[in-house]
């Protein structure tokens, strides 16, 4: 039953994260079933990477309903991910995992304080000034800088795409996180079937419980999200983002 339980809140948790701001499943997932269930670490994030595909198309579908949604520039930036996880994997090899292990707790802490204090108020109008040639280059660099980080630090993906989208691209909150969503379901799904392949699956009612869990919370997260005034999008993204980073750091060094 604490089994069950733990899938649950990690499901719940995941999945509001995942519609409410685009993080990736394999944040909250993978830590929880790790620390409190002593699942093994590769098994746990192909657990969260396959959570999160459902629930990111969920959460794709609806910000992409409610017209917050850039797929054209977001399959060009889905592109440059792919390859450059792959470079960044390789690279990491030769980087001792300890280095990097506290980089997307760090990063999904800070992220959230940001959006509390400096929330990101950017119109459509940012966007849609620019040339689409100009959208190219820089969704393909953005795409590439991401890809890398990702492979080379293993987590944070949703996160640095959120970063990057608002930050560098200058996306609207409600795009950023739609356009993010849209792209995790595709790598999740590349990350979810290399682990299943790669070390198999012996925890089918974690998978099961977490898949279900996450997908509820996007769901009802993403139809929040996508009907909130900016502003209070904004505080209750940061205020999430905070306590989920906070928490993942008590657990991880308590």
């Amino acid at each position: 039953m604490f089994a069950y339980v733990i899938y649950i809140i990690a499901g719940l948790g995941a999945g509001v994260g995942t519609g409410l701001a685009g993080l990736s499943a394999a944040a909250i997932i993978s830590p929880m079933l790790i620390t409190f269930l002593n699942i093994d670490a590769y098994e746990a994030v192909g657990i969260a990477l396959a959570s999160d595909v459902l629930a990111s198309a969920v959460s794709a579908y609806t910000y992409g309903k409610n017209k917050n949604l850039d797929i054209k520039n977001g399959f060009i930036m889905l592109i440059s991910v792919l390859i450059m996880t792959m470079v960044g994997s390789y690279i990491a090899r030769l980087v001792p995992t300890s280095t990097m292990g506290s980089f997307s707790v760090f990063m999904t802490t800070l992220l959230g304080i940001k959006f509390m204090v400096r929330p990101v108020m950017t119109s459509r109008d940012v966007q849609e000034g620019k040339s689409q040639k100009e959208k190219n280059k820089q969704s393909i660099f953005c795409g590439c800088l991401i890809g890398f980080i990702c492979g080379f630090v293993g987590a944070g993906g949703g996160m640095m795409l959120l970063l990057i989208l608002t930050s560098v691209l200058q996306y609207e909150l409600k795009t950023a996180v739609g356009t993010s969503v849209f792209i995790m379901t595709f790598t999740a799904f590349t990350g979810a079937f290399s682990h299943f392949y790669l070390g198999g699956l012996s925890h089918i009612d974690a998978l099961i419980v977490c898949i279900l869990a996450t997908l509820i919370g996007a769901r009802i997260a993403a139809l929040f999200a996508n009907k909130a005034k900016p502003e209070t999008l904004n505080r209750v993204t940061g205020l999430v983002l905070t306590v989920l980073g906070l928490s993942m750091l008590l657990v991880k060094y308590l």
